[in-house]
């Protein structure tokens, strides 16, 4: 399916805190109690719509075990965005640890978006992945990432360069005389 941009995004966090749940309720709208660890990266995508475009999000799921902090920060070179995740203790309210307070502040000091999710419940996944593509779509518009840099983790679609070519004479965006396709 065509798609005007990709947006790479990563999910980081401790082992064990929910990343591959939420990455696996928001791809296949599932959630999986028991989940191996993942080792190394696990990827997932899906397609979304801001503003009328398409948008494939390209989600990397990496390992939370200190032993492949090596391997993963290599992921994050090159990702638009990143879903922080933590867990407040297994949705389990009376039981909780971290304070949306906290996490807020934490949030706001870092001018990060907050957003407390649940895969189990479902509530507030979707929201998490939309609401970051949508910021990241807004500084596209505003001019603040380079679309034409893909060190951004932003990478231009076919769906994207066909509206171009529309605009713009129907040449395809090749030069006069150039070959098409």
């Amino acid at each position: 399916m065509a798609y005007a941009y990709l947006f790479k995004y990563i999910i980081i966090g401790d082992t064990g805190v929910g990343k591959s749940c939420l990455l696996l309720q928001f791809t296949d709208k599932r959630f999986q109690p028991v989940h191996d660890l993942t080792i190394g990266v696990e990827f997932g995508a899906r397609m979304i719509t801001i503003d009328g475009k398409q948008i494939k999000l390209q989600i990397w799921d990496t390992a939370g075990q200190e032993s492949f902090r090596s391997i993963t920060r290599s992921y994050y070179r090159g990702a638009a965005g990143a879903l922080l995740v933590y867990d407040i203790t297994s949705d389990l309210e009376s039981r909780r640890e971290v304070k949306k307070d906290e996490g807020e502040a934490f949030a706001r000091e870092h001018g990060l978006i907050f957003m407390e999710t649940s895969a189990k419940t479902a509530s507030n996944v979707e929201e998490a992945f939309i609401n970051t593509a949508r910021e990241i779509y807004e500084k596209i518009q505003e001019g603040v990432f380079d679309i034409n840099n893909e060190a951004n983790g932003i990478k231009i679609g076919p769906q994207h360069a066909a509206t171009n070519a529309s605009h713009s004479g129907g040449h395809g965006g090749q030069q006069a005389g150039g070959g098409c396709c």
